[in-house]
């Protein structure tokens, strides 16, 4: 019984020592690992004119610090300077063109009913900017938001000719000719989204950083046709303010509401106030991009774009 016991023991002790060979030969599993990804970053820019530079500012500070929209929106004056930054020009190359911008460039006077500026100016100016490039290929994804005169239904262009989405985006009813494409006809963005969030959400974004360059509208004031102008315009779209902020991750506020919407010499004090207003909220921004960078959403794909 003994010798069959050291029999067993021995032919265990060999079956262990090749199997133990066997596990040397063998490879460790592999081991895969899932890599957080970057979030898709947007920024919404605002109507409002002239202050419409501070939005330079405010890009030319966002860059400064490696952070670089994939998407932008715009609607009215961030249309405009929404669609030459998209279109791959640098935020100093953004502040030359606006420091060169003459009335003169975007001004067209006309006698017609429906507005006293024709807008093709305007969309010349743009097309030329963004080298006569359609919508749909420029390096970063671009939405120009516009109002349908016929429904009331916001527009979002995100293909085709871009002076000619922009022009529609910028037509503030009864100053500019409204701006006919395929037969329709379109007026100022503000109207139904005067911060395009919603639209950059939609687009696919991860976070989004508004841009707000509107300002309240003023009681008591005494004022000319163009102070009426203004006061339209801050009219315009109050009602969709707070609900597009309220989806936005971060929003940036420059001081230009004292500013007038067609005052351009106040450029540089406008792209001023965008940089100050910007710098204010880089920590923050940081802060957000580093807490998505941990979050279970940073391991899944991208947001599916509705558009």
């Amino acid at each position: 019984m003994m010798y069959s016991a050291v029999k067993l023991s021995a032919a265990s002790l060999l079956v262990l020592a090749l199997t133990g060979c066997d596990f040397a030969n063998k490879k460790p599993a592999t081991v895969h690992t899932v890599k957080a990804r970057q979030p898709v970053v947007a920024i919404a820019l605002g109507g409002g004119g002239a202050k419409g530079f501070a939005h330079i500012g405010v890009i030319k500070v966002l860059e400064s610090h490696g952070i670089k929209p994939q998407i932008v929106t715009g609607t009215s004056a961030g249309s405009f300077v929404g669609s030459i930054y998209a279109s791959g020009k640098t935020p100093f190359q953004l502040q030359e063109i606006a420091l060169k911008l003459e009335e003169s460039d975007l001004r067209d006077l006309t006698l017609n009913s429906q507005g006293i500026v024709l807008g093709q100016k305007l969309q010349d100016f743009v097309n030329r900017q963004v080298g006569n490039v359609p919508i749909e290929k420029f390096p970063k994804r671009f939405a120009a938001i516009a109002t349908d005169l016929n429904t009331g239904k916001k527009v979002e262009f995100i293909r085709g000719n871009a002076g000619q989405a922009v022009r529609a985006s910028c037509s503030i009813p009864n100053v500019f000719v409204p701006a006919t494409i395929a037969g329709k006809k379109y007026v100022d963005g503000g109207l139904v989204s005067p911060i395009p969030v919603e639209t950059a959400k939609n687009m696919g974004a991860d976070i989004v950083i508004a841009v707000d360059i509107s300002a309240r509208p003023q009681s008591g004031k005494s004022m000319n046709m163009w102070g009426l102008l203004d006061q339209t315009i801050n009219i315009m779209g109050q009602s969709s303010i707070n609900y597009e902020l309220n989806q936005a991750d971060i929003v940036i506020k420059p001081t230009v509401g004292h500013l007038g919407v067609l005052d351009l010499k106040a450029r540089n004090e406008s792209i001023l106030a965008g940089e100050q207003a910007a710098q204010g909220q880089i920590p923050k921004i940081k802060k957000i991009l580093a807490d998505f960078a941990r979050s279970p959403q940073a391991l899944l794909p991208p947001p599916k774009a509705k558009f």
